[in-house]
């Protein structure tokens, strides 16, 4: 947890419902879901989301809705303040994240970028 007893980030109702889905339908030893950070596309950076089995070390955690995320400890910095929402569209369905911290995105929306000073510039 961050300033003011925050989560690093929130969950959307679709983005719980589907996590739980996904945790019912895993193996039986799946505890949730991580999130992480890859470098990936044009703007340099990628969301990952993968099953989680356990908590690795330094690994932040949030439960929230009935659901558990483990979150990368090298993805903080770049998720703070983000919402993970689920969308459900006609040729596409996927986690989505409302990112305050972005700053530039592709074309496509597969990769994005964030001012990573922008939270040392903060005060508390």
């Amino acid at each position: 947890m961050f300033a003011n007893d925050a989560p690093i980030i929130r969950l959307s109702d679709r983005a719980a419902e589907h996590i739980r889905a996904l945790i019912e339908r895993g193996d039986s030893d799946v505890l949730g879901v991580r999130v992480g950070i890859k470098t990936a596309g044009c703007s340099g950076m990628k969301y990952h989301v993968e099953y989680a089995k356990e908590k690795k070390p330094f690994e932040d955690s949030i439960s929230e809705k009935g659901v558990t995320v483990f979150i990368d400890p090298a993805a903080v910095m770049f998720l703070i303040g983000s919402e993970m929402d689920w969308q459900d569209e006609t040729f596409a369905s996927g986690f989505v994240f409302h990112n305050p911290n972005e700053v530039a995105r592709c074309g496509c929306g597969e990769s994005f970028s964030v001012d990573a000073g922008a939270h040392s510039k903060k005060k508390d």
